[in-house]
């Protein structure tokens, strides 16, 4: 019995200790480490739009549906619109952005939500 008993008990503990959940986003509290207090265009919204975005929405070739995302005055028409906040939180009221790309990160949202909400001022 004592060697059925063995390999069952190190298969069971293998199998237990495989499991895990890596939702990080339900794992960790990232309210804690998203700092929305002084997000500003030039030093937090332009460079994240630079990094997502102006691969297809950026220049003068842009591919994006002639959609202009790398300067203030073009992204702040689609600001006032609410067409780039609803393309990044992917809630089917414009096309879901970045497109073929997962979803930006809860903090990275919440960065542009909150210069949003303070009047999206070219800072």
């Amino acid at each position: 019995m004592k060697k059925i008993a063995i390999p069952f008990v190190v298969l069971l503990m293998f199998l237990i200790s495989s499991c895990y959940y890596d939702k990080a986003e339900l794992i960790y509290n990232q309210n804690v480490a998203c700092d929305t207090s002084n997000v500003k265009y030039s030093t937090v919204v332009a460079p994240i739009l630079n990094t997502n975005c102006n691969g297809c929405h950026g220049g003068n070739a842009a591919m994006g549906a002639g959609i202009i995302l790398d300067n203030y005055a073009s992204t702040k028409v689609y600001i006032d619109n609410r067409r780039l906040i609803n393309s990044i939180l992917q809630n089917g009221t414009a096309s879901n952005m970045p497109k073929g790309g997962g979803k930006l990160d809860a903090c990275t949202i919440r960065k542009i939500n909150s210069w949003i909400n303070k009047g999206a001022l070219n800072n």
